[in-house]
């Protein structure tokens, strides 16, 4: 297994505590805009986080009063109206494996947004499990802003099914923002809470996840990306045998145990 509480990225923040890990872009002066190498540090690390025993949760946090300002105008969009096809094509899908590995890791992620949430920005919070924000919070998918599809990192596959179609077609063709009280009476966030509460909510929200049975949680999030893609009968039978496979974990009989003493279970993840 690999251990992640060690990491030094060279483009974000990253800390371990608990097993829940805390990522901040790190350009606030900027409102925190991803980079070509950002894009790419923060897909490998989630594609490690797969094999990691030393983190259950991960929570994106803002940083100097905003979450991500999406990709760099000058680092990123200024040197893509200079490359060919194929060049193109590399860089889209590196941003789609993004989204990718976070949907892959195996770990639950929070997204606590506060400030700005826009292109890349707003991608990062829709591919999250769980979404908190502050009512400051602006969130836009503002990709037709630049001559550009709204159908960009899984926007049109994620966004209908966190909020609704007719919704997700407004925001993908107008790119306007979509206010933090939109977001939490369309389903996108969980719930507002103010900015001085954010990240210890975010935390405490990450903290009883983690304390929680973290191998089912795993194959909990596993369920709830590769169901959408299954017929009915597919789903209840995938669960069935996810569920199989849960009872043979020694939570499972920590809990059982825990009850019949009358007992708050302890889990171990196994």
């Amino acid at each position: 297994m690999t251990k992640m509480a060690g990491r030094k990225p060279k483009h974000f923040l990253w800390q371990v505590e608990g097993k829940v890990a805390k990522i901040r872009l790190d350009r606030p002066e900027r409102k925190n805009p991803l980079t070509f190498e950002s894009y790419a540090e923060l897909r490998d690390t989630f594609r490690d986080l797969v094999y990691a025993d030393d983190v259950d949760a991960v929570v994106f946090l803002p940083n100097g009063g905003n979450f991500c300002s999406g990709g760099d105008v000058h680092d990123i969009i200024g040197p893509l109206v200079k490359m060919d096809m194929k060049e193109l094509l590399a860089f889209t899908r590196m941003t789609g494996d993004f989204v990718k590995a976070m949907l892959n890791c195996g770990k639950p992620i929070i997204a606590a947004v506060d400030g700005v949430a826009v292109g890349a920005g707003a991608i990062i919070a829709m591919a999250s499990d769980i979404r908190i924000a502050t009512p400051e919070a602006k969130t836009a998918f503002l990709f037709t802003r630049v001559g550009l599809a709204g159908c960009d990192m899984g926007a049109c596959a994620i966004l209908p099914r966190i909020i609704g179609q007719g919704r997700t077609a407004e925001l993908l063709y107008t790119g306007r923002t979509m206010s933090a009280a939109e977001g939490e009476r369309w389903g996108f966030y969980n719930r507002l809470v103010d900015a001085a509460a954010l990240e210890a909510d975010a935390l405490d929200m990450a903290a009883r996840i983690v304390s929680g049975p973290t191998f089912a949680h795993g194959i909990t999030k596993i369920q709830l990306n590769q169901e959408w893609s299954m017929g009915l009968d597919q789903a209840i039978e995938a669960e069935a045998q996810a569920q199989a496979i849960c009872m043979q974990t020694g939570d499972f009989k920590r809990a059982y145990e825990a009850f019949v003493a009358k007992q708050k279970p302890v889990f171990e993840g196994n």
